[in-house]
């Protein structure tokens, strides 16, 4: 995994949050998830280990959103709202990051893109993570 590992900087829409992450797998872990808040917010997400990611500016300008048993922190610029990573629930060692937030990608780089189970999540129904289906991206021209 290591020899995959990517770094890019990042930052919300409007940049008062910055951050550098170090992506451990590179563009090789990203996903989408359908869980309630995941299927709202629509991000394709990939892979940061803990400590793969620094905020470089605007810390103080993150909020942190919880729900259901509060374990995954979910971090959004409070100024522009652009949710920018978020700490696992399934392995709290883990961060997702919007890949939508680093420079010189889009989630529309991807031609297909996973999609989790988050509904039921293996912390749940103590079964093993199922992928749901694949969100495919066709372009027009």
């Amino acid at each position: 995994m290591a020899n995959d590992a990517i770094t890019r900087h990042g930052q919300c829409h409007c940049g008062a949050v910055q951050f550098e992450v170090t992506l451990s797998d590179g563009f090789n872990s990203i996903r989408r998830c359908t869980c309630s808040y995941c299927r709202m917010r629509g991000a394709v997400v990939a892979t940061a280990e803990m400590g793969g990611i620094r905020i470089t500016q605007g810390e103080n300008m993150l909020t942190r959103y919880r729900f259901h048993t509060g374990a995954a922190q979910h971090f959004f610029c409070s100024r522009c709202g652009i949710y920018t990573h978020h700490q696992r629930r399934s392995d709290q060692n883990l961060y997702a990051v919007n890949v939508a937030c680093l420079d010189g990608t889009s989630p529309f780089d991807f031609a297909e893109v996973p999609v989790t189970d988050g509904i039921n999540h293996p912390n749940d129904t103590g079964r093993p993570a199922r992928r749901a289906g694949t969100l495919r991206f066709i372009p027009a021209d």
